[in-house]
């Protein structure tokens, strides 16, 4: 029993190590480029920031958004009727506690949001059914809600993609999938639109630690278009 609590507790530290030490670089030199509302109130954005040395050009459409912020006690919620339901075409996070809707935060992912998870390395944000597997503190990112992805469906996805020769022969599935913060004075990302992750879903670190409050182990993740 303890050597198996151990290697519980030395994995469990590798994982928390590796966010720790896995870091992109942070976007620099952010600049608004355009600015304008449309006719339903959408804010379309054009923001340019380099990112390393590769200048980086990207248009949003940020909808309006309602905090939920009604005091939760997180010890009086059922984790089995909880859902967390990722919107990428929203930029929205929202929390479900028995079909109604208690929490709902701004979320960026990365470069090209709208599309789905194919590879390792791609940087794209997987789609579908998760489980979060587990919860960390992050010495980068305030926080780590890890999701269980590859799960099964994610990979039949991919073995259905080498298979139509949509991605290459060797390519791996990659990993390592979560919802985490930022680091200390990057949460104008957050509000800029600015898709800076490899694949994660990033947040504002006060909301982060709400979140991190309300979702345990086990809980459902929908993430969707």
């Amino acid at each position: 029993m303890k050597n198996r609590s151990l290697a519980s507790f030395i994995g469990w530290l590798l994982v928390a190590m590796l966010h720790v030490t896995i870091s992109l670089a942070q976007p620099t030199d952010v600049k608004i480029l355009n600015e304008r509302k449309d006719k339903d109130g959408n804010i379309i954005r054009t923001i340019q920031y380099y990112q390393g040395s590769q200048r980086v050009t990207e248009t949003r459409i940020i909808r309006p958004f309602v905090n939920l912020n009604a005091p939760i006690n997180p010890d009086t919620l059922d984790n089995d009727s909880l859902m967390v339901v990722v919107s990428k075409s929203r930029f929205v996070l929202d929390v479900y506690y028995r079909k109604r809707k208690i929490r709902s935060y701004k979320v960026v992912f990365g470069p090209k949001p709208q599309e789905n998870k194919m590879m390792k390395g791609d940087r794209r944000t997987p789609e579908g059914w998760y489980k979060v597997q587990e919860k960390h503190i992050s010495g980068r990112y305030n926080k780590f809600i890890h999701i269980d992805y590859p799960n099964d469906s994610a990979y039949a996805r991919f073995n259905k993609l080498k298979l139509q020769g949509a991605i290459p022969k060797d390519a791996e599935i990659g990993g390592d999938v979560g919802i985490h913060g930022v680091w200390k004075g990057g949460e104008d990302m957050i509000d800029m639109g600015i898709g800076w992750t490899d694949g994660c879903i990033a947040l504002k670190n006060t909301d982060v630690d709400d979140l991190y409050r309300i979702v345990k182990p086990g809980a459902r993740v929908l993430i969707r278009k």
